[in-house]
């Protein structure tokens, strides 16, 4: 499988809105969608095209698949797990979603973009009812209770994000200790927790034409 090595900025900027992809870094004012609030490429600024309704399916599905920061195949597994079960498709994609364990770290203020998460979790780090996982797609489940362990350098890091976070609030479906770097999942995630603006609609008619 490929790995996307350009630049995060472009992936915000083609969707026309910020994407948080950099974590805090998005709202400072060195942002390139506040700076350059274009596509990119040669022509980005001078194109202004009417987008189809197929247009307008796909970029609300490039827009979440990016924000979680999955690839296609992945994206269609999921939306083809969400078919597969009971209740409205496009919430259950989205909850299958916040489930992956590198965003409920990342949720948790543990890290300042889900990113920096999946590495943490890669290396390593995290551990899940006592047991080790380096799978950032594990799906967390209710009660399931989240503890990061490393070494003191990795301490360090894990509290200055802390302090980066710490006006960000995480979830109610899940409670966090800081002083311990723990976390635990209190129930499932509904479709009011999503804390960002997507219109799940559009991906579920995308996926069904």
């Amino acid at each position: 499988m490929g790995k996307y090595i350009g630049s995060s900025c472009r992936l915000c900027r083609r969707e026309g809105e910020k994407l948080f992809l950099k974590g805090s870094r998005c709202s400072t004012h060195r942002c390139a969608v506040d700076r350059r609030a274009y596509a990119p490429g040669q022509h980005g600024s001078s194109q202004r095209v009417k987008l189809s309704n197929y247009g307008i399916q796909l970029r609300e599905k490039q827009k979440v698949k990016r924000i979680y920061g999955l690839y296609e195949k992945q994206f269609r597994n999921y939306f083809a797990k969400a078919v597969r079960h009971k209740g409205v498709t496009g919430t259950i994609l989205l909850q299958f979603l916040e489930r992956r364990l590198d965003n409920v770290i990342f949720q948790l203020g543990f890290c300042t973009s889900r990113k920096q998460a999946r590495q943490l979790v890669g290396h390593g780090y995290v551990y899940v009812n006592d047991q080790r996982v380096n799978i950032p797609s594990f799906l967390v489940k209710e009660n399931d209770e989240i503890v990061l362990k490393f070494k003191k350098k990795g301490v360090e890091t894990i509290k200055e994000n802390i302090k980066v976070t710490k006006e960000r609030n995480a979830p109610s479906w899940m409670e966090v200790d800081y002083a311990h770097f723990k976390g635990k999942i209190n129930r499932l995630p509904q479709r009011e927790d999503i804390n960002f603006p997507v219109n799940e609609q559009l991906i579920v008619e995308l996926y069904s034409r």
